[in-house]
């Protein structure tokens, strides 16, 4: 089955395999959203199933609560849970720094909410969405419907300022209607090309009224892994400063792939 998989599949799932090794048993998970998150999420019910691996998780959108419970992962609020000891999260970019772009799945509220209740953040993803600069992924922007035009005028009269090379700002749309999150919330997509400076984009955007937050994910990230698809993974650690890479053998995980065909 592995054989069948695009190479970007294959990076995905490697990812997503090496990360679900950090969770021991007895914790409490963040379980991200979107394509690569997915992956972790199927991984993680392996091990619930086959280790009796005992967690609760704390899905950041409800497409990924119903995978998790389809997989027979424990799911609970956040409000009840408190704190999470890991968070494990897909990205749409990131940069050497691990400063990231987030909310391409339409969840980054939730995901940024989640991130940061979380003793460590672990991202995963594949080689194609490291940047040597973040921007040329549209910048996600949670906005209130009430008025989100007016705050869309805001938002690009203030990037007039700043040091991006794009400034085109669109409603994401679902079919012919807005795209509404799981918050009840419409998302700008910001096509900045680059960002100079996330920083400084990220404080501004949120100080804007009716924006609810945006999707620069910066000094969260703890780890990234990186999936290629001849079967490595990279896992870059930015608060020790190191570098590791690990080959894994697809033919151990024929299960896996089976239920993704399903």
């Amino acid at each position: 089955m592995s054989s069948e998989l695009s190479p970007i599949d294959k990076a995905k799932f490697l990812a997503a395999k090496r990360s679900v090794a950090f969770v021991e048993n007895g914790m409490r998970v963040g379980l991200g959203t979107g394509s690569t998150a997915a992956w972790m999420v199927r991984c993680l019910g392996d091990r619930v199933r086959e280790e009796g691996l005992r967690i609760t998780a704390v899905p950041t959108s409800s497409q990924t609560a119903a995978l998790a419970r389809e997989m027979g992962i424990n799911v609970a609020p956040l409000d009840e849970v408190k704190w999470l000891d890991l968070t494990i999260d897909g990205a749409d970019e990131f940069d050497s720094d691990l400063c990231l772009i987030k909310g391409g799945g339409g969840a980054l509220l939730q995901e940024k909410i989640v991130a940061t209740a979380s003793d460590q953040m672990i991202v995963i993803a594949d080689a194609a969405k490291e940047v040597a600069t973040l921007g040329a992924f549209a910048l996600p922007v949670e906005v209130v419907p009430f008025g989100w035009q007016t705050t869309k005028a805001l938002i690009e009269e203030a990037l007039i300022n700043l040091d991006v090379m794009g400034r085109t700002t669109a409603l994401r749309q679902q079919g012919e209607d807005p795209f509404v999150t799981d918050e009840g919330n419409y998302i700008l997509d910001l096509e900045l090309n680059r960002i100079g400076n996330p920083r400084q984009l990220s404080l501004m955007l949120n100080q804007i009224p009716g924006v609810v937050e945006n999707g620069l994910f910066i000094d969260i990230c703890d780890i990234v892994i990186i999936g290629h698809g001849d079967g490595r993974v990279e896992l870059r650690d930015i608060n020790a400063g190191t570098t590791d890479e690990e080959k894994i053998d697809f033919m151990e995980d024929g299960n896996i792939f089976a239920d993704l065909a399903e």
